[in-house]
């Protein structure tokens, strides 16, 4: 008998865990399905969490009751929030984490997560029929797997990874793989290709990693953890495990002397590497290359454990030869002696252009064919995740024919991420950045909470445990601010000395230990703190979002034809019929579109109302 699920996720990275934890905890019989099960949540690259914009997902998806959040207040060895000497709209969250106890956190999640079943195996073709109501195009139906096994649902969530046709490089050398050491799945991308979806091809790549008694720290900048961890989770009261440190390191004239001295073999020079690699986190080779005048770059040396040999050199991600990627090692200060264990290697893989996707995360041709991670063209555990969790969710509501979850940029800075996919498809790896969004001081990481709680609170994920926390701290903020309007401090109204530049988070603190207020959370420090310093800036940004809604609310139905409104120009009407976007806001983002487009879209809708009205 072939075995039926409701939602059958595939894929065991960041992306599938969270939507295989998301559809189960809603009540969907799910099927996770992964190459091999001690590989779930396994961190292909760096072991960390978080950082700037992709600390403040990590919030997120934490607040809407994913999983990621409580794994890295776990399994973290080092913590830090960045950007500390700026302005709270970018402080971001980071930990390193234990590269064995991370997954090992996720897989015990899973385990003891109801209606959730872990298929061990590889998917070779997406089942689908002919949707009776939208002629020319298919519904899932489920899936067939290498060995010949079968399984039903009718939804599938597809994160795939690097996996997809991966295809290794060190130098010359080529392995077929994902990841290494680890199987490819070619046959699954002819599966998509024969479903009529566009695929193309990225990169992105590792740096080599090196045993932790070859190090020379002395040679090296320490940089230690902070004092008091910050966690991610709002339901983690604090970090309790020991703190580790990291250190910095640099390259040098010599180090780059050996790579330019080896371009001609470099895989992305030589033509051997043709897909797009990211821009943001460029490859050594190709900072030597683009920054020629720049005579040193930043290595980070990161341990990849608490009894992990292995120290990751976080900033000389590179394919070359392993006799150059010796050679620069060894120049650099600390790692003149390092026995290195792993070269590093870029990895080249299919993904689905996102034109091809809604808003919800679902294929336009194939229904019920959610698509979430490195398949959309994003890079990161964190993109991965949020994009995950949404997938997971959006698969149920389709399932209960259900409104979807569809956050906007002026909600989260997931929202930011999927709108960015549909309006502007990547052609290089996607990665979240704070200069993305907009709205980012409404969009903070300390109120990630009152954001995005009560949303999933209705959806049903946020169970009454959470519940009960997020209305505790809304009580304890609803107090604070109180007091900023009536208390006040050393005589001077508490409202006017918050705004001073030396008033920080500690003096807050001493501030009130006295008062019978309490307690308070740092997260409910952070928030007062903020609004008040930023009070005006906050005001205006909330004209600018109240504006950008009246936007959005002006819904594109989704058989518009954007083809026979001649009065739009012919670029615009490929864009638009290519990228259907659902709103006006959403038109107005599209790279290529004019004011004067936006116009005709704005008569054309405000027309279709009045003849609505009239009839």
């Amino acid at each position: 008998m072939t075995p039926t699920f409701d939602i059958i996720v595939i894929g065991g990275g960041h992306a599938g865990a969270e939507a295989a934890w998301a559809a189960a905890r809603l009540g969907a019989r799910t099927a996770l399905v992964t190459m091999s099960i001690p590989a779930i949540g396994r961190m292909s690259c760096n072991p960390a969490i978080g950082g700037l914009g992709k600390g403040q997902i990590v919030r997120e998806v934490d607040a809407l009751g994913g999983m990621m959040g409580l794994a890295a207040d776990r399994a973290g060895i080092q913590f830090r929030l960045l950007n500390r000497a700026k302005g709270p709209a970018v402080w971001a969250p980071r930990a390193q984490a234990d590269r064995d106890g991370y997954p090992g956190v996720v897989q015990q999640m899973l385990a003891v997560t109801p209606n959730l079943v872990v298929v061990e195996g590889i998917i070779d073709a997406i089942l689908t029929t002919p949707a009776a109501d939208h002629p020319g195009k298919t519904r899932v139906t489920g899936v067939a797997l290498q060995d010949g096994r079968t399984l039903r649902a009718e939804a599938v969530v597809l994160t795939t990874g690097t996996f997809l046709r991966g295809l290794l490089h060190t130098g010359p050398a080529t392995t077929v793989g994902g990841r290494i050491g680890e199987p490819s799945a070619d046959a699954l991308s002819v599966s998509l290709r024969a479903l009529g979806l566009e695929l193309g091809r990225l990169k992105t790549g590792t740096p080599p990693r090196v045993h932790r008694d070859t190090v020379d720290y002395d040679a090296c900048e320490v940089q230690e953890p902070d004092p008091v961890p910050v966690p991610f989770s709002y339901l983690t009261d604090g970090i309790f495990q020991p703190q580790v440190n990291c250190w910095v390191t640099y390259t040098n004239p010599v180090a780059h002397e050996h790579i330019r001295a080896n371009l001609h073999r470099a895989p992305l020079y030589t033509g051997q590497i043709r897909s797009v690699g990211p821009r943001y986190c460029p490859s050594i080779e190709d900072k030597i290359v683009r920054f020629a005048d720049k005579p040193r770059h930043q290595v980070f040396l990161e341990p990849e454990g608490y009894d992990h040999e292995r120290i990751y050199c976080n900033g000389i991600s590179t394919s070359l030869p392993t006799d150059v990627q010796e050679a620069m090692v060894h120049a650099i200060p600390g790692l003149h002696h390092a026995r290195i264990l792993q070269y590093g290697y870029a990895v080249e893989y299919d993904f689905v252009p996102t034109h091809q996707i809604r808003p919800t995360l679902e294929t336009k041709r194939v229904g019920g064919l959610f698509l979430a991670g490195q398949i959309n063209g994003t890079s990161g555990y964190e993109e991965a995740a949020g994009q995950g969790l949404v997938a997971g969710i959006n698969a149920v509501q389709h399932l209960r024919c259900a409104e979807p979850l569809l956050l906007g940029r002026d909600e989260a800075y997931i929202g930011v991420m999927i709108d960015d996919l549909i309006t502007r498809p990547p052609v290089e790896p996607y990665r979240m950045f704070t200069s993305r969004a907009e709205y980012r001081l409404h969009l903070r990481s300390d109120n990630a909470d009152t954001r995005l709680t009560p949303v999933s609170r209705r959806l049903g994920l946020v169970d009454d445990a959470r519940w009960a926390r997020f209305e505790r701290k809304a009580s304890a903020v609803a107090r604070l601010h109180a007091l900023t309007q009536t208390g006040t401090f050393d005589g001077v109204p508490i409202r006017s000395w918050l705004r001073r530049p030396e008033v920080g988070l500690a003096q807050v603190a001493d501030a009130l230990d006295g008062t019978r207020q309490g307690p308070f959370g740092t997260d409910d420090l952070w928030e007062l703190l903020t609004t008040a310093k930023y009070e005006g800036y906050v005001v205006r940004q909330q004209r600018e979002i109240d504006r950008f809604r009246r936007l959005e609310g002006m819904r594109i139905p989704p058989e518009t034809d954007f083809a026979a409104m001649a009065e739009l120009r012919t670029e615009a009407r490929e864009r638009l019929t290519r990228l259907t976007p659902a709103t006006l806001g959403q038109a107005a983002r599209i790279s290529g579109i004019s004011p004067a487009d936006i116009t005709v879209l704005w008569v054309y809708l405000t027309g279709r109302r009045t003849a609505r009205r009239a009839g």
